[in-house]
């Protein structure tokens, strides 16, 4: 019988023997995540340092613009981006978040523009053509202060001016913007010399401030005596020398300008201010008018039609305008119950001249102009509509002298001061018409018919008897007129023995003369023969 087996014990297995290495030396794996560290802590701190301040631009819309994607640019040149686009909280406009690099730190201030730059067709040509291809892109215009500013108002439209164009700007004040706009070109001697870069309304509603400005170096032209004006349109004029067309380009006809220009014949004066403030005239004519000075308002009342006079009709004084219409009204007197019509006017003594019998022209409403005005009423001084177009029916009023106007007192105590009129021409002689067939009216017309009736019947009758009585006798005297004519005829016929009688009359007659002659000529030559006869006949 066999034994179990017993346990099988292994073999002893010898400890590894450790010895510790000199040097670690760590695997080149571990270069590469160590090298790309590096490189994003680089450009980590790149981008920080290279980064600006963050701003904020609103905008009416985004139209064109994407975040991430939009460059700012001040030249061309990038100075940030848009890092976010974003509604406010009112939903009224958009906010661009931009991310401005460290070289556009210096377009954070309080006087920089923003405006997106996109195709645009404006006053002054088309605009923004490359963004067909690269796309829209956020314009500046560099400001000049030393405030810093995060929060910007974008403009809807780009600057006519930069802030890095030479020039000056300057104010106009005039009645109407007419046809300018922000851009419409400046002319000086039909030169173009700068642009209009903005207008507003007065706060009184009675007229407009433009803003312009004069490139360099035409603003030196630009003086404390230039007149500006609305160079808009065509100017046409016809005068004694015929049709004259005045216009600066045909730019300013299409879109608008002002020009400017000193009066004729005066200089320019000192080089005009940053700012200054000039008028703006109408035209050219009325720019270069002299001031009017102060102007006195009086009231014509006349008593005849005013169709065809309106507000800012001509008050003409020979030719010479002296102010314009200013209102027209109608009033009712109760007492009469007729009606007049008042015609408010403005008049510029200064328009006058100067000196009156080397005395200086009084100022307006002063005693020494009242005793003026009341001494050309006493001569006649009246006021009178008359037609300035025989076209259009336009009437002006003309003040002149009528010697033989009936007297008129004036008022110097009411304001305005009325000042008397008279009928026109055609008033008066409508008024001659009307009086001559109101008498031809008085005329018993159907009377003097009557009386011309029988006084052709009464010729009717007369020719009758003429014709049945007178005409017979007469055709008998005519045969008996007609007789004597032939027996006449037949005496003075050459074979009749009247004419041969005649003739031998006449024959003997021419004989008889011949002796008288021959008598005469022997007498003359012997005139003693008539007391001692002829010598043969001597005893």
């Amino acid at each position: 019988m066999n034994s179990p087996p017993g346990p099988i014990v292994p073999p002893e297995i010898p400890e590894p023997e450790i010895k510790p290495s000199r040097r670690w030396l760590p695997s080149l794996v571990w270069l590469i995540p160590l090298l790309a560290a590096l490189i994003g802590i680089a450009l980590a701190v790149r981008s920080v340092s290279g980064k600006g301040p963050e701003i904020t631009i609103s905008f009416n819309t985004a139209e064109g613009l994407e975040s991430g994607k939009t460059q700012v640019k001040y030249k061309d040149v990038d100075i940030g981006y848009v890092k976010a686009i974003a509604l406010s909280d009112d939903l009224s406009h958009v906010e661009i978040h931009v991310q401005l690099s460290k070289q556009g730190a210096k377009f954070a201030v309080k006087d920089t523009r923003f405006w997106v730059v996109r195709p645009r067709v404006g006053v002054s040509g088309v605009s923004g053509l490359g963004t067909l291809l690269s796309g829209a892109y956020i314009g500046a215009d560099a400001g000049h202060s030393k405030e810093t500013q995060a929060g910007f108002t974008g403009l809807e439209t780009p600057p006519a001016v930069t802030g890095d164009q030479k020039g000056h700007r300057y104010t106009l004040h005039g009645d109407s913007l007419g046809s300018v706009d922000i851009g419409s070109p400046i002319f000086y001697r039909r030169v173009q010399v700068g642009q209009v870069v903005g207008f507003s309304l007065d706060k009184d509603g009675t007229g407009v401030t433009i803003q312009v400005f004069v490139n360099a170096p035409y603003d030196q032209y630009v003086g404390t005596n230039s007149r500006w004006w609305h160079a808009s349109g065509v100017d046409l004029r016809l005068d004694s020398s015929g049709f004259v067309v005045n216009t600066q380009s045909l730019a300013s006809i299409v879109v608008g300008g002002l020009a400017f220009e000193s009066p004729p014949g005066q200089p320019v004066g000192e080089q005009a201010q940053e700012g200054m403030s000039f008028r703006l005239g109408a035209d050219q004519a009325d720019a270069m008018r002299t001031p009017d000075g102060i102007a006195v308002r009086m009231v014509m009342n006349f008593n005849q039609s005013l169709r065809g006079l309106s507000v800012g009709a001509p008050i003409d004084f020979r030719g010479i305008v002296l102010g314009q219409v200013t209102d027209i009204g109608v009033d009712y007197d109760p007492q009469t119950h007729t009606f007049t019509m008042p015609v408010t006017v403005e008049v510029y003594p200064d328009r006058l001249r100067r000196r009156i019998h080397n005395a200086a022209v009084p100022q307006p409403q002063t005693e020494a102009s009242h005793a003026i005005l009341q001494r050309l009423v006493a001569r006649g001084l009246r006021g009178q509509l008359r037609t300035g177009n025989l076209l259009t029916g336009q009437l002006y009023i003309a003040l002149d002298i009528f010697p033989n106007a009936a007297p008129a007192s004036l008022d110097l105590t009411r304001d305005p001061v009325e000042l008397p009129t008279i009928p026109n021409t055609l008033d008066a002689l409508q008024v001659q018409v009307a009086d001559i067939a109101r008498k031809l009216d008085q005329i018993p017309f159907d009377q003097l018919g009557q009386n011309l009736n029988n006084s052709l019947k009464n010729a009717d009758k007369l020719f009758a008897q003429l014709n049945t009585e007178v005409l017979p006798q007469a055709r008998d005297t005519l045969a008996s007129a007609q007789q004597t004519f032939s027996s006449a005829q037949a005496t003075l016929q050459q074979d009749s023995p009247m004419q041969s009688d005649v003739h031998e009359a006449l024959q003997e007659l021419t004989r008889t003369l011949q002796s008288l002659n021959a008598l005469s000529d022997y007498l003359e030559r012997h005139p003693e023969s008539l007391l001692r006869g002829k010598p043969g006949d001597r005893p």
